[in-house]
């Protein structure tokens, strides 16, 4: 009643979504379960049994009253540590992470510049600010000239190390940028993280840069490390800012125990056989690239779309195969893409089958 023309012109166009449930026999194409392991009951029940080791196995209040759980602090010490940062903070989520840092970092003076490109979270956050500046996505020319010609007391960059929809890895010129520049650089590392790097520990690792105080990677749970929740890595100082003026840290309860739990041991996990898993991820691509012609560096396969329309289409053909792809459209994607993930939890002939009805379907 209230919103029933809106609901009918996202119809129209092609852009209305619904929450689905999905059968559990249809091959999973679509989720950022990168390495497979939310699929992994082994890792399940050494989560589970990590937990009940505890007297106490839900947050139960925000991290500041009593939330923080000694699981918590464990998994902290060991992303830290793996990934050469000073310290580490559990948040409740990605999005719930982008804003408190974009919204508590970001003060009066300050200049925020943001790939155009960068996730949804961070650009609601920019709203909240005053000194906002868009850099042309992944262009260290324009992204240069925007800090040469800026006075701001202190300049913040965000970018991502993985774009979610095109797939396309930062360059690393912009980390050179940030430090001739001396700027603070939030790298939104949801999508790399598990994904890319000699240790799978994500684009500081895929560039083997040595980390330096003015870095700032923030990452999800929920996608290669098969979980729900986020993490903070930064100086000490950051981090204590974070804790004292990030909205989100502050007013959240705790993020889950057990989903922190998992996390852990499936870092673990990943470092014990990140050599194993790199090799996978790389055969994968190279499927992609044989069957499809598409080269990525990445594990996200875009494949544009004319339309709202094909797109839909074409997920429905692949999902009466049998096969489950993302169609992305407006205003997620200025262009419509079918949004395929060559994950690990899906066997390789399987994958094969996939690409190989989408070629034909696309052709």
């Amino acid at each position: 009643m209230y919103f029933d023309n809106e609901l009918k012109a996202l119809k129209r166009a092609s852009r209305y979504r619904a929450i689905e449930l999905y059968d559990s026999n249809i091959i999973d194409l679509a989720s950022n379960d990168y390495l497979g392991l939310a699929e992994n009951k082994h890792q399940l029940k050494r989560a589970y049994n990590l937990v009940k080791s505890f007297d106490r196995f839900a947050p139960k209040a925000s991290l500041l009253v009593n939330g923080y759980h000694p699981i918590h602090q464990l998994f902290e010490e060991r992303i830290a540590t793996l990934n050469g940062f000073e310290s580490a903070l559990v948040v409740g989520s990605g999005f719930l992470a982008n804003i408190a840092l974009i919204e508590a970092l970001v003060r009066r003076g300050d200049t925020l510049f943001l790939d155009s490109e960068y996730h949804a979270s961070g650009i609601l956050a920019s709203r909240l600010l005053e000194n906002v500046v868009q850099f042309t996505h992944n262009s260290v020319k324009d992204l240069e000239e925007r800090l040469r010609q800026s006075s701001a007391k202190r300049k913040i960059i965000a970018m991502e190390g993985v774009y979610s929809m095109s797939g396309d890895i930062a360059p690393k010129e912009i980390f050179e940028l940030a430090n001739r520049y001396n700027a603070l650089l939030i790298v939104d590392e949801a999508h790399s993280s598990g994904t890319i790097g000699k240790s799978l520990l994500g684009i500081f690792d895929y560039y083997n840069l040595e980390i330096k105080p003015n870095y700032i990677k923030m990452g999800t749970l929920g996608k290669a490390y098969g979980s729900y929740g986020a993490y903070i890595l930064s100086s000490s100082e950051i981090k204590e800012f974070l804790i004292n003026r990030g909205k989100p840290i502050i007013y959240s309860t705790a993020p889950s125990v057990f989903d922190t739990a998992l996390a852990l041991v499936n870092l673990g996990y990943i470092q014990k056989k990140g050599i194993i898993l790199a090799r996978k991820l790389q055969k994968r691509r190279k499927l992609v690239a044989e069957i499809l012609g598409i080269a990525c560096k990445s594990q996200i396969v875009p494949i544009k779309q004319p339309s709202n329309k094909r797109a839909k289409e074409l997920q429905t053909i692949l999902l009466n195969e049998g096969f489950l792809v993302g169609a992305i459209r407006q205003p997620t994607v200025e262009q419509p893409i079918i949004r395929l993930i060559p994950r690990l939890g899906v066997k390789r002939r399987d994958l094969k089958r996939a690409l190989e009805l989408l070629k034909y379907a696309d052709g």
